[in-house]
């Protein structure tokens, strides 16, 4: 059981050089931006002239947050 738990809960977070609360707190702010993005996209289908640009913009500043961490 305990390995179970540090395996979901403390491994990856490792992986990547951070720590629970540290990762936790990117992965908060990252699922933010998609729900802006998402949105964004959704108020676009409805009105195709409102958020051109936006959702891909912010898709992109992810990609680069992710890439560059």
């Amino acid at each position: 059981m305990r390995q179970s738990f540090k395996r979901l809960m403390l491994d990856h977070p490792a992986s990547v050089d951070e720590g629970y609360f540290e990762h936790f707190l990117f992965a908060l702010r990252f699922s933010g931006t998609l729900f802006f993005a998402g949105f964004a996209a959704l108020l676009h289908a409805f009105v195709p002239g409102l958020c051109e640009r936006t959702a891909s913009k912010k898709i992109e500043d992810l990609h680069y947050r992710m890439h560059n961490r």
